[in-house]
């Protein structure tokens, strides 16, 4: 089976309110150099149309999203969620898709966001495939918000990665366009890169991301990596659930952010569900050290990676020269273990 019609037979979309938010919460961030409380949205709306046609192999967000979703719906999301504005000077606006998708975020409704979310917040952060951004809304959110930014989730800069790990169609070339085009209009750009699509080996996801990250920089202010975690419903889940596949290691995501201390734009990871089992890990021990020095890093805190230590670092770089002698990208020390498959 290809991996495109693998994508859409493992989803499972079911029945949502149209009129809810899928969620919102208050994390940590930089702005202006400081770190502040950062307001996430994440509105419902009818998802990605990229997901709705075929999807990316990680990508367990259109469970979430509503069939249809209408102008008034929106609405209704909006007002139920200014009311719980604490005062966070920035603020992260997701759909599970694309902002700038006028079929998936009316061209009012937009407007009406921005305008709102831009008069209690000193920056809004928007997302959205970059084919799909154009002059007109970027200079809209640059009028109606004191500082705009864009998230333009890239992925990886290889081509064969993007289409035959991630499902994906749009790479390097589309990101430099919309992200040069952000800069001119006068919105700054934030690169999502994902660390260890599936099956690549532990090296070679690190490789692969590195590589990506030094080819967007140019182009980049901020540039985020985001380790795998594993969302229900997708291939990457298909895979985990067999043993063969694993979340990226800590000790991956450090290296990773060690390697680019060289970069212009700044480095930064949130891994999401870091140190659990579906999320990046190590053994267990250090889960939390390494997380707490990786946090550190990306707001600017104190850069202690080179400080990370732990005896599990030996299993992790048999496995980058394993993984690589046995040409699999499956969970070695899993298989080795004879670990049950997860449920």
């Amino acid at each position: 089976m290809r991996l495109p019609e693998l994508v859409t037979q493992l989803r499972d979309v079911r029945p949502a309110n149209p009129r809810e938010i899928i969620s919102t919460w208050s994390e940590k961030d930089v702005l202006d150099g400081k770190v502040v409380d950062a307001w996430v949205i994440i509105f419902r709306t009818r998802g990605c149309y990229w997901a709705r046609k075929s999807g990316c192999s990680m990508c367990g967000y259109v469970n979430d999203v509503a069939i249809e979703v209408s102008p008034e719906d929106l609405e209704t999301q909006l007002d139920a969620v200014l009311a719980r504005h604490r005062g966070q000077p920035f603020v992260k606006v997701y759909t599970s898709g694309n902002f700038f998708d006028e079929h998936e975020v009316f061209p009012e409704v937009r407007r009406n966001v921005l305008k709102a979310l831009g008069g209690r917040c000193e920056k809004v952060l928007v997302e959205t495939l970059a084919h799909l951004v154009r002059r007109e809304p970027l200079e809209e959110g640059v009028r109606l918000c004191p500082k705009f930014e864009i998230a333009l989730g890239l992925e990886s800069a290889n081509d064969v990665v993007l289409r035959h790990a991630v499902n994906k169609f749009w790479g390097l070339k589309e990101h430099v366009r919309a992200a040069s085009l952000a800069h001119e209009v006068g919105a700054t750009v934030k690169s999502y890169l994902l660390l260890k699509p599936p099956f690549l080996t532990e090296r070679e996801a690190i490789e692969d991301v590195v590589e990506t990250a030094h080819a967007v920089d140019a182009v980049s202010d901020t540039i985020s990596i985001n380790p795998m975690n594993v969302q229900r419903n997708t291939v990457v889940d298909h895979l985990f659930k067999r043993g063969a596949y694993r979340p990226p290691w800590l000790w991956s995501v450090s290296e990773v952010l060690r390697q680019c201390r060289d970069l212009r734009a700044h480095p930064k990871s949130h891994p999401t569900g870091g140190g659990l089992r579906r999320g990046a890990h190590n053994c267990g021990t250090c889960d939390r050290s390494f997380l707490g020095a990786i946090e550190d890093f990306s707001l600017g805190l104190g850069d202690r990676l080179d400080d990370l230590a732990c005896e599990c670092r030996a299993p992790w770089l048999d496995l980058l020269e394993l993984e690589g002698l046995m040409q699999t990208s499956a969970d070695v020390h899993g298989l080795v273990r004879g670990a049950a498959p997860v449920p």
